[in-house]
């Protein structure tokens, strides 16, 4: 997965402005306590985050 998809995916689910101010302050333990774009300038996999995210937000098992 690319970071464009990361995004479209934190934008379907949380609309465009939320998912920004959600990836900034949202800490998820799964990402080892860092926020979504913390864990993108840290370098991990977008499929990690998105787990993590997926995950969080409780989505159903279409979105994993």
């Amino acid at each position: 997965m690319r970071e464009a998809e990361l995004w479209h995916r934190l934008e379907t689910h949380l609309g465009v402005a939320r998912s920004r101010v959600w990836a900034e302050q949202t800490v998820l333990a799964e990402l080892g306590g860092r926020t979504v774009r913390e864990a993108l300038v840290a370098g991990l996999a977008c499929k990690a985050i998105w787990r993590a995210v997926w995950a969080q937000l409780e989505l159903p098992a279409k979105d994993r």
